[in-house]
């Protein structure tokens, strides 16, 4: 059962030594908004006078609260994402990332990424971010089928991304990740093909992939309501995760996690501290944060955002504190979605024997101390979990 604790209305934060510690940042500014995406984003109309300003202004007060609550822990990673952080430019960025260094340390191998909309891109803000200290770009293209982006609402043309791709190695990029959405309605295999064909042409080291989802509230979930486009098929989707991965495979791209593939050496750090049991500290309107058993999340509007931080106090809308189960839950559900697999030392004795039959239906495979996903077992990932845990 989850427990909670509360001081001053506010959770006992503390990292706990011995795990990575990444620091993720939510600019919550869109152009527009995508018919399928339900992140916290806000267009200017939905703003309410809030700006790229103030919500800087009020970021650095979090940081530096945030610093002070952490402590001198080195940080491994940064990753900022959105929302479309691009629409900062290469300058606004750059400030991002000096907010980072005026109140933490970064390893001297930190690897920093920004998330970027193709559209809002340019050789010379590449430029400006590597020069920044910026080491990753993560492009997010979706299909290269202009059928599919009208579908799902996206404004940049089907050339941008891979465009965007190429000048971001120009500038000195040696990882730079684009991602797919697979399964839109209208979309076929060749399309799909075409898609990782124009991802792979363009010289990326990661690419990551998901199925689209309908998520309730979009205006994607209402078009499928009133009939005029269809939801995505589970069996569909089942075969171009399969394109998908032969593709990618055969390209030198190798999954490292369900969703991620990667050529040697481009995983991205950041993630891998998600799944792999890390810390990090979640800055920006509606982030999310972890450190030791506690788990929190920021109001979402960047104006209470910004209330908050005006008046010294951290933005924490609510909180939870993971008790041993949970976190044995949580540790199950998410490294057992990576390449090097679940360490089988985790596993009670009731686990173990589940983990048997898993492995007898073809599911799972014992590799050494640890169980890794089958191609199929990939496919019913979130299956295996539940069967797992019984």
């Amino acid at each position: 059962m989850t427990m909670r604790t509360e001081l001053a209305g506010q959770p006992q934060l503390a990292y706990v030594p011995g795990h990575a510690f990444g620091i993720y940042i939510h600019v919550p500014f869109c152009a527009t908004r995508c018919g399928y995406c339900d992140f916290n984003t806000y267009t200017a109309s939905e703003l309410g006078g809030a700006s790229p300003d103030g919500w800087l202004a009020a970021l650095r007060v979090e940081l530096r609260l945030a610093a002070a609550t952490v402590g001198s822990v080195p940080v491994q990673t940064v990753f900022v994402g959105g929302g479309t952080p691009s629409l900062l430019g290469g300058a606004g960025l750059a400030a991002v990332l000096g907010a980072v260094r005026d109140n933490f340390d970064l390893a001297v191998d930190a690897e920093v990424t920004t998330e970027a909309n193709p559209e809002s891109t340019s050789p010379e803000m590449f430029a400006t971010l590597r020069e920044a200290g910026y080491t990753r770009i993560s492009l997010g293209m979706q299909s290269a089928a202009p059928q599919v982006l009208a579908v799902l609402d996206r404004t940049h043309s089907p050339g941008r991304a891979p465009a965007a791709a190429v000048e971001a190695r120009a500038a000195g990029f040696e990882h730079v990740s684009i991602d797919l959405i697979y399964g839109t309605p209208g979309e076929s295999d060749d399309d799909l093909r075409r898609s990782i064909d124009v991802a792979v042409g363009a010289g990326v080291d990661h690419v990551s992939a998901y199925s689209l989802i309908v998520e309730d509230g979009t205006a994607l979930a209402r078009r499928v309501r009133r009939g005029e486009i269809a939801r995505p098929d589970d069996d569909v989707l089942a075969q171009r995760y399969e394109l998908l991965d032969a593709t990618l495979s055969a390209a030198g791209l190798h999954w490292y996690e369900v969703s991620n593939w990667s050529r040697e050496g481009g995983e991205c750090r950041h993630n891998l501290g998600y799944w792999d049991g890390g810390q990090w500290w979640g800055a920006g309107p509606g982030a999310h944060g972890f450190l030791g058993a506690t788990r929190w999340w920021n109001v979402k509007h960047p104006n209470a955002y910004a209330q908050s931080l005006a008046e010294n106090r951290l933005p924490i809308a609510d909180f939870e504190r993971l008790d041993d189960l949970d976190r044995h839950v949580e540790d199950v559900m998410l490294r057992v979605r990576v390449r090097d697999g679940l360490p089988v030392a985790l596993l009670d004795t009731d686990e173990l024997v589940r983990a048997e039959t898993l492995c007898s239906e073809g599911l799972l495979l014992r590799q050494r101390d640890a169980l890794v996903l089958t191609d199929r077992g990939r496919l019913l990932a979130d299956a295996v979990v539940r069967d797992l845990l019984g």
